[in-house]
């Protein structure tokens, strides 16, 4: 595992693999640990600022994230992110409780007019997604030399799709490139299930078929529809008849176009480094020529320009949290009419609601407090370690980041953490 090393004034070099030296260096003072996640230290010293090109490939998207930081022969980080999906039913709950006490406890009139949406507003869960991609690629910089960034931010350029006679150097690849864009996208839109069957043949391979003919409908989306190749053999057979007419719309794309020109533009200001777009048909294009798996962190390795280079060995899985519940009283009132707090206090004997905290030597994140100081801890990917343990049994490695992470292993020890 790679302990990522930052100079005396914090500005990231190339990680390190010695485990041992490090240990000697925290020992004689020469570094201090400047992060555990990944695990990070700074040098106490002045020392030389050599670092080579460092690649780094973003596959973003409104459910998970994949990261991967290459040189041109070695995977020097890799990350998977899942993002948070609870803020819409957070905010629908917070909507009712309002409305409720509005209407039903006490009567006040609407006042909806005086509210305006400024110039660029997006929905808070969206607004929250953008947020969270721009935030796991400027992170990584905080502890790589990245010399520039690559972001796919999408599986498909709707751009493309309406204006073919888009140039350059992402479309001067010859015409595979621009059939595995629309394919790429048809194939999205129809949830990857034949149209006709929904999979009752249970045929694997799917094909893309053209409603209309190609001279007469063309090659545009909507003249486009997904079949299993048993139900595409017969309809040319003519043992098949299709009731499909054609589609238009590429509103369900339109979410993540949003997030596109947000996330590029923010990373473009908030980083002193390139940063270039990409698309995921091309992704795949690369993946499928070097004979490459599919997941997130391979993909954000091929994204990075280097898909042969070595991987590290290492995935850090992140989890996104909100940091405090902000519902202060519950829902329902205790007998006699009285309100019950909904929350602890936001530190409990110094601690807070999923700080990572070490039991026994295994890390581990609180989950349930008492104010007696007994608390609930679950390991990173959910599993209780115990339900009653005194604060004193536990020792705190860091307060919470809105982050659970897991996967990782102790740069320290072998056996995984």
């Amino acid at each position: 595992m790679l302990i990522y090393v930052l100079d005396i004034h914090g500005t990231p070099l190339m990680p390190t693999a010695r485990a041992g030296k490090v240990r000697r260096m925290l020992a004689d003072g020469r570094a201090v640990i400047a992060g555990h996640t990944p695990f990070t230290i700074r040098l106490a010293y002045e020392t030389t600022s050599y670092v080579q090109p460092i690649a780094l490939g973003a596959k973003t998207g409104s459910v998970h994230i994949g990261l991967s930081a290459t040189t041109d022969d070695k995977e020097l980080y890799a990350a998977q992110i899942y993002l948070r999906t609870d803020i819409v039913g957070n905010l629908s709950t917070r909507r009712e409780a309002r409305h409720a006490r509005r209407s039903r406890l006490r009567h006040r009139a609407s006042r909806f007019d005086n509210r305006r949406k400024t110039n660029g507003w997006l929905a808070p869960s969206t607004e929250q997604k953008v947020l969270s991609n721009v935030r796991a690629v400027t992170d990584v910089t905080r502890f790589l030399p990245v010399s520039s960034v690559t972001v796919e931010v999408a599986q498909f350029d709707t751009q493309w799709i309406k204006n073919p006679g888009l140039t350059g150097t992402d479309y001067q690849h010859g015409e595979q490139f621009g059939f595995w864009n629309v394919r790429e996208y048809v194939l999205y839109r129809d949830g990857h299930q034949c149209q006709y069957c929904h999979g009752k043949s249970r045929d694997s391979v799917l094909n893309v078929h053209h409603i209309e003919s190609r001279k007469t409908g063309g090659n545009s989306p909507g003249n486009l529809v997904t079949l299993c190749e048993t139900c595409h053999k017969a309809y040319h057979t003519g043992t098949l008849k299709l009731n499909i007419g054609r589609t238009a719309s590429l509103r369900d794309a339109a979410v993540m176009t949003v997030m596109r020109w947000r996330v590029y533009k923010q990373l473009k200001a908030a980083l002193d480094v390139p940063v270039r777009l990409t698309y995921g048909y091309v992704t795949k294009h690369i993946r499928i020529e070097h004979g490459l798996e599919k997941s997130h962190v391979t993909d954000a390795r091929c994204i990075s320009g280097h898909p042969d280079a070595r991987p590290c060995g290492t995935v850090h899985v992140l989890k996104q949290l909100r940091r405090h519940n902000r519902k202060v009283m519950k829902s329902n009132l205790l007998k006699g009419g009285r309100w019950k707090h909904n929350q602890a206090p936001r530190e409990i004997k110094g601690f807070r609601l999923f700080d990572n905290v070490r039991y026994n030597s295994v890390p581990a994140y609180i989950h349930g407090r008492r104010s007696s100081g007994f608390f609930v801890i679950k390991d990173a990917e959910g599993k209780v370690l115990s339900n009653s343990v005194s604060y004193k049994q536990l020792k705190l490695t860091r307060h919470n980041n809105a982050r659970l992470c897991f996967a990782l292993r102790d740069p320290f020890n072998s056996s995984p953490s």
